[in-house]
Parts: structure tokens; sequence; C-alpha cells
């Protein structure tokens, strides 16, 4: 023999991807505790081999668009590869779409979260038609006579193909808000709507509008009283298709799995969804829900790199002796680790937020107007660094496509572009604060539960509120603001909730000042064994 295979750690599968403490942990005391048993058969099914491939096949096998059929008939359809099906249809039954808006168990929002976070984990790409099933609702419910399409929308039917939806089991539904001229300026659509014949009909071009085989669409464009909402279906209740030229999908760096399109409208039926001129604040409805589930995704694609750091390590010997007993990588692990637990940490809080805000709890209603984008900004910003690291860990074997960690790299700076780049949040969250005063004081009351809890925590929290109050300069040192606002939200959370190891690296890295620029420089003294232990899959 000339090649004997050694040193090499065994493929990370067969394992329950729930099986996270911080993540259980947070399902518990969030409220919903009763979905655990449900949450670790699907940690399981995550976990297999079979949908291990179903990932590796729906991105390798790139969606293809079919703008004609054989005869010269428009048809603008796009072909997905059966994985992609076969992963569409697990989240829907799972009810990862909108099935959390029909449940009224509390916590309803919470288990929907836990089972994204932990479905999306071996392949993204297919979360986003389920992301925006889920968030179409609360704006769709701003028009009662579209209420029709609701108990659709929350079906947990997986029903793909474009037919009649009243004929269908279950739907799914898109946005398209973004144009060439405008991308998050989205008052700069030129998309017109004109009111003829007792119906609106679109004409214009969108830019992005993911996930073109969606059933219906909520679409931004001027209407003669200013931009407004506009529900687009694909197919008419009559049968016949809904004028939706795909004029191509984009060749994009990652999200490969996942079709995103320029859709062309031209005299498109379309029906009005809020009153006119409002469309802004219509769709913000949406958006905001997509927005937690951004953070959420990016927790998840943490969790992922984190794990297979960490299982690489523990099956891997270099220098004598296994790499994570090495007290420089297990540092770096640990890092990762903290980063990790405090991205799941703050993405299951901004869940059980929205689940009591939408039962009427105006406390959480406050909150999550500032605590979303704070988290969208920061947490969406964390996961191209920790994948990075993380695929480091793995040296060559994470640079190559087996490995699956080159996915996870070209995915992770998406979450951060989708719904609002950094600047967009920042300033949005600039915005929330002079808007309502009442987010603020529920922002620093979830901080302040922690007060006297750690004196690190303690100075960080006084020294954002004068930074804060300080109105100088507010839009220069806006992106400053919010990172602080979110590592001192995290810091709070770990501090109540997290095991003292845990809280306190994150203490002293994040918000005592003695931490380096990269990963793997927490204090001496740190407890990176019980760290790592915490965080390594089952």
């Amino acid at each position: 023999m000339t090649h004997e295979v050694f040193n090499q750690p065994p493929p990370l599968v067969g394992h329950d991807v729930a099986a996270d403490a911080a993540l259980t942990e947070a399902l518990a005391r969030e409220g919903a505790d009763w979905y655990a048993a449900d949450l670790h058969k699907l940690g399981l099914r995550a976990g297999s081999e079979e949908t291990r491939r179903w990932g590796d096949e729906a991105n390798r096998h790139e969606p293809r668009l079919l703008t004609h059929d054989r005869y010269g008939h428009r048809v603008d359809e796009v072909e997905f590869h059966p994985s992609w099906h076969r992963l569409m249809d697990v989240a829907v039954a799972e009810g990862l779409a909108g099935a959390a808006w029909a449940d009224p168990r509390p916590g309803a929002h919470v288990a929907r979260a836990a089972g994204f976070y932990v479905w999306t984990q071996p392949e993204a790409g297919h979360g986003c038609p389920i992301s925006m099933t889920y968030a179409v609702i609360p704006a769709l419910r701003n028009a009662p006579d579209l209420a029709f399409y609701e108990p659709l929308l929350t079906s947990r039917a997986y029903d793909p193909g474009l037919r009649t939806p009243a004929g269908k089991r279950g739907l799914l539904a898109g946005m398209g808000m973004t144009e060439k001229q405008g991308g998050s300026d989205v008052r700069a659509n030129t998309t017109t709507a004109v009111f003829t014949e007792n119906q609106w009909r679109l004409t214009g071009h969108k830019w992005f509008t993911s996930a073109p085989m969606c059933d219906l669409f909520l679409v931004l464009a001027q209407a003669p009283g200013g931009l407004s909402c506009f529900l687009v279906p694909r197919v008419l209740p009559d049968g016949t298709r809904n004028v939706f030229r795909i004029q191509r999908l984009k060749d994009k760096l990652g999200n490969r799995s996942n079709a995103s399109s320029e859709p062309e409208f031209d005299g498109t039926v379309a029906w009005l969804v809020g009153d006119e001129g409002q469309g802004v604040r219509t769709i913000l409805e949406m958006v905001s829900t997509t927005r937690l589930d951004c953070v959420i995704g990016s927790a998840s694609g943490m969790r992922a790199a984190v794990s297979q750091a960490i299982h690489h390590a523990k099956h891997r010997s270099a220098f004598g002796g296994p790499l994570i007993g090495k007290p420089a990588m297990r540092n770096v692990l640990a890092d990762l680790a903290i980063e990790s637990e405090a991205a799941t940490a703050l993405a299951v809080r901004l869940a059980g937020s929205l689940d009591r805000a939408v039962r009427g709890d105006r406390g959480e209603q406050a909150f999550r107007r500032l605590a979303i984008p704070v988290g969208k900004f920061w947490v969406c910003k964390r996961q191209p660094a920790v994948v990075g690291e993380a695929l480091e860990c793995l040296g060559g074997n994470g640079y190559v496509e087996d490995s699956g960690l080159p996915r996870l790299y070209r995915d992770a700076p998406l979450n951060s572009i989708w719904e609002g780049s950094g600047n967009v949040q920042a300033l949005d969250v600039l915005r929330g604060m002079a808007r309502s005063p009442e987010s603020l004081a529920a922002f620093f009351a979830e901080t302040d539960a922690a007060a006297g809890a750690d004196r690190r925590l303690d100075h960080a929290v006084r020294e954002l509120r004068g930074h804060l109050a300080d109105h100088q300069d507010l839009e220069v040192r806006a992106r400053r603001l919010v990172e602080r606002m979110a590592l001192v939200l995290q810091g709070s959370l770990l501090v109540r909730h997290a095991p003292a190891p845990v809280a306190d690296a994150f203490c002293a890295s994040r918000l005592g000042g003695d931490w380096g620029h990269t990963f793997g420089t927490l204090p001496a003294g740190t407890d990176t064994a019980a760290i790592v232990d915490r965080a390594a899959p089952a």
C-alpha cells in the first residue's frame, strides 16, 4: 500500500444538530420548551447524511430559467433540482414557513425560529422563500379582502408549481422591492401602478426578486397617491398566468441553490395592500420579520461553522497531540464559540420578543423596534468573520468544497446585505430612537436586567448611555453606537443566562477591552476548555 488514510476526522453526520445547549436553553426560557422533542427530531434529520447530500446537490445543480416552452409561448418558470424540493418539503411540513401565525400557543414563533435555525444549518438557500412566506402574513393583514390567502400561506403542505391558488394545498410568497436605480432607496422606484377597468395594473422592472416560483409577491409601485404596496399573483384566480416576465437569474456569490431574478411587469394585475401612498409603512411589516430571520440565519451559519471547527480539532492531531488540546487552538475555538452563543441567545430573544409583541405586549413591541435592527447589524456582520476563522481551523481541508465550509463562506455575507445593509440598519436605529423614545427605554430595561452582575457590563451600559445622549455627529458615529448596543445587549443576555465561563469571557473580551483584533485572543485565565466542551456538537 502506498496510501493509508489516518489522522483524518470522521464526517460530521449522524448527529443531532439541535443538541446545542445555547439553543435549547434559550428555547425554554423564551416559552417554547413544548417544542423540544420535535426540535430534536428535526435536529437528527438535519444532521443526517441524506440531508447533507440534499444541500450539496441543491447547490451543485443550480436553478435553471425556462423563459419559453418548445412552441414559443412565455412560461417564465424556474426548474430546481429534486433535492431543493425535498429541503422545502421538510421546512414547510415542519411549520417553518407561515404556520406559526396560525398556532395559538405562546412561544409558537420561538419554536419556529429554533426550527429555522436548525434546519438551515445544512443548507441555507431554501430558507429564503420559507422566510418570505413567514414574513408576508403580518403585511397581508392590512388587506382584509385578501384574507382568503392566509390559510394557504400558513399551511404545512408544500405544493410547488404554477396553478390557480385556490386549487393548491399550500402557497409560498416572495417580495419585490428593489430596482436597479434605487436599491434600498425604494422611494426612487419607477414601477408604476394604474387603476384601470376596475383593477390595478403594474408596469416596471424589479432588480432583485428571489424565489420567483413563489405563488404571490408583495411589490412596491408608484401609484397616483404615492409609493404603494401591492400583492402580485403568478396565477390569476381564473387560472391564467399573470404577466411576470423573468428576464434573467442573478449569477451570485453564494446562495446558489436559490434563484434570484429580475422580473418585468407589463400590465400585470395586482391588488392594493394597505392604503395608497403608504407602501413603505405597509411592507415594513414584512421587512421587520425578514430582518429577524437574517439574525436567526446568521446565527445558524455561525453555529454550523463552529461545530465543524470543534469537530475537526477533536479528531485531528498535530505537533504531538490532539489539536483541541493545544492552548492556542482552544483559545480560537472558545472565542468562536462565545461569538456563536451570543448570536444564538440574541436571535432567540428577538423571536421571543416577536412572539409576545404580536400577542399585544407593548413593552416587547417597543423593544423589538430597536433590537431587531441592532441584532441585524451586528450578528450578520459577524458571520463572515466567524465562518472564515472556522474554515482556517480545518486548514486545507476546510478550503475544499467537500467540507461544506466554502459554501458556508460564500453564503455568509448575504444576510448583512439582504433587507438593508449595515448603514441602513444603523440609520434605522437612530431613526427609531428619535421617533420612539419608549423603544430606547425598553432597550435599556433589557440591558439593566443584568445590572450589578458584572462590573464590565455595568460600565459599558453607562458609557453607552453617555454616547447616545451626545447628539453631535450621530450619523457619523452610527455604526459604532449600534455595535456597542449589540454588545451590551448580548452581554446582558449571557450574564443572566449563560454559564459563568461563557459570560465572563464575553465581558472580559467584548466589553472589558482585553481582546485583540482576531479570534483567539481571549485573556489568560479564561476557562476555554469549559467553553469549547459546551459548544462541541453532540
